[in-house]
């Protein structure tokens, strides 16, 4: 049975811990952990969520993601025209192959910072970080020619963890949308939903709203999430999905794990994040932030996500 986004282990970076790797989850555990995880939960009795993360080249604060030089001539635009006729698993595999060998937009490779506060209730103390996030959605092409893509969950890992990023949480969703500078107005589409020409008919229509504008941008594509949700789900290997936020602030898409892991269609869409945040003055890797049970993380409003290497401990803090 497919595990979803089992994350790829990587070798941590310069500014990570030398002599381990890590595997990040982000959306579905295999249904042999679920007995573990629900023994697990039992034993945790206090934890306090708060989640972020950035993207850099180093562990100085520069926000230029560490993606290697393009050498593709593959345009947005001629993405999609060879990707018509493709199923699923063949776009994937083309837009894998492409991300990661630098085919990314110039401007996708400078993240925006996200600031966030909250007191421990513990303590009193203002917790206070900035994490990096891409200002838009996962592309293809370069600055006078690309297109945002729409892939399945099991590609957005295997590329998050390729260059040390993970998904948003829910919460992570509604801070980047209330820090864009570009919201527009969300335009769903009903006619053939999976296939690759809505996905770039959308994208099409999405760039005729925003009309050039730059900045960090939302409200345009529902987010896929990492989320506990997943390990409470009764059907194994699920994707999560939330967002797309219309102009009053309220998301269309509550949380939801109603698809399985290689369904996608032109609404769902991958944002990086990146896997250091900046914790009070102090660079810290997500999962050290995850591993901490007095930190306060507050990536979703009633659950808390512990990482492992290549395994997902999800404790539920309050019952939905």
């Amino acid at each position: 049975m497919p595990t979803l986004a089992v994350g790829i282990p990587i070798r941590d970076d310069k500014c990570l811990d030398s002599d381990r790797s890590v595997g990040t989850f982000i959306a579905g555990t295999p249904s042999s952990f679920r007995v573990l995880l629900a023994f697990l939960s039992f034993s945790m009795n206090r934890l306090f969520l708060f989640l972020a993360s950035p993207f850099f080249l180093s562990c100085t604060a520069t926000k230029k993601m560490n993606w290697p030089e393009n050498r593709s001539s593959i345009t947005g635009n001629e993405f999609y025209h060879q990707a018509f006729a493709m199923k699923w698993k063949e776009r994937d595999s083309f837009a894998v192959k492409e991300i990661l060998g630098g085919n990314v937009p110039a401007f996708l490779r400078n993240l925006v910072a996200i600031d966030v506060s909250t007191t421990d209730s513990a303590t009193d103390k203002i917790i206070r970080a900035v994490y990096y996030v891409a200002p838009d959605y996962l592309s293809i092409g370069n600055n006078r020619d690309w297109a945002r893509i729409n892939i399945t969950p099991l590609a957005a890992q295997k590329i998050a963890d390729s260059f040390n990023c993970f998904l948003p949480t829910k919460k992570m969703v509604d801070d980047i949308y209330k820090a864009a500078k570009v919201k527009l107005e969300p335009v769903p589409m009903y006619a053939f939903r999976d296939s690759t020409p809505t996905m770039w008919h959308h994208h099409l229509i999405v760039e005729g709203q925003r009309k050039g504008r730059g900045g960090l941008i939302a409200g345009i594509q529902k987010d896929v999430v990492i989320s506990g949700k997943i390990l409470r789900d009764p059907k194994p290997d699920r994707v999560a999905i939330y967002g797309w936020h219309k102009l009053n602030g309220d998301p269309i898409q509550p949380l939801y794990t109603g698809h399985i892991f290689w369904w996608v269609d032109y609404s769902q869409a991958i944002r990086l994040v990146y896997r250091k945040i900046k914790l009070n003055r102090r660079w810290v890797d997500y999962v050290d932030v995850l591993k901490d049970p007095v930190l306060l993380f507050y990536a979703m409003k009633s659950t808390a996500i512990f990482f492992a290497t290549n395994i997902e401990i999800q404790i539920s803090i309050f019952a939905h």
